[in-house]
């Protein structure tokens, strides 16, 4: 079993060979024109700051509240989909399969759904991300709470407990740690996702990316990926500092 699960791998990464076909020749032709791009992005240009920062809070909101309305989502969800909650496999594996299909559409596809449906801005990234991180908070969530020790949720289901009450007062407590932990660290690679949304028209400081791409501005270029990499050493130490403190 274990020799064609490597076979398969080396199947799997000789088709992707084929289908990707890398070629270092071309590489090594676009680094000249790559290191004039990056020769003319110096200095960086941080003109028009009031545009640069409404788009840097833009990413900031639409990852910070993303996350929050994922979260509601999520809660029921891992509920549902937790083994020592819901005992009734015709009812949790629904609840499985519609985490791992909004898990498994990224939230970059969700905003450019949501921008025809709602219209350009930061309200259809939001919507993007908050659908996807649903599906991937949902699923920490109900693994967090199956790997939990079954033996207090035993104990009140033995004296007629509810499905609720297992979770509320046997599993949630224990989890907490976790469940939160995770919820920092899909906030934390939202701040990051977020970033490009912009692309799609679904606001964020993506839009400012893609306007200095097409106009070949590599000094606001410059700026800009300057901000994005101060906004996600921001998050990263936020996130580390409150985990820190649910230890």
């Amino acid at each position: 079993m274990r020799r064609l699960a490597w076979l398969a791998f080396a199947a799997l990464l000789a088709g992707s060979v084929w289908v990707v076909g890398p070629d270092p020749a071309r590489l090594a032709a676009g680094f000249p024109k790559l290191a004039g791009w990056l020769g003319t992005a110096w200095p960086p240009d941080f003109s028009e700051p009031g545009d640069i920062a409404r788009r840097a809070a833009e990413t900031v909101g639409i990852a910070t509240l993303g996350t929050v309305v994922a979260a509601l989502l999520a809660a029921p969800m891992a509920v549902l989909a937790a083994r020592p909650v819901v005992r009734a496999a015709w009812l949790r594996q629904p609840a499985r399969g519609l985490l791992d299909a909004l898990r498994g559409v990224d939230g970059f596809v969700f905003a450019l759904i949501f921008v025809a449906a709602v219209g350009l801005g930061p309200f259809a990234g939001m919507l993007g991300v908050a659908l996807h991180s649903a599906g991937s908070l949902g699923k920490l969530w109900s693994e967090a709470l199956e790997a939990a020790d079954p033996r207090p949720a035993e104990a009140i289901r033995a004296v007629g407990g509810t499905p609720l009450q297992v979770a509320r007062h046997a599993l949630v407590p224990q989890t907490l740690p976790e469940t939160a932990g995770a919820l920092l660290y899909v906030w934390e690679f939202n701040i990051r996702a977020s970033t490009v949304l912009g692309l799609v028209g679904a606001g964020g400081i993506g839009q400012e990316l893609k306007n200095a791409v097409d106009l070949l501005d590599f000094n606001r270029l410059f700026a800009l990926l300057l901000v994005v990499v101060g906004l996600t050493l921001a998050a990263d130490r936020i996130s580390a500092a409150l985990r820190r403190s649910l230890a």
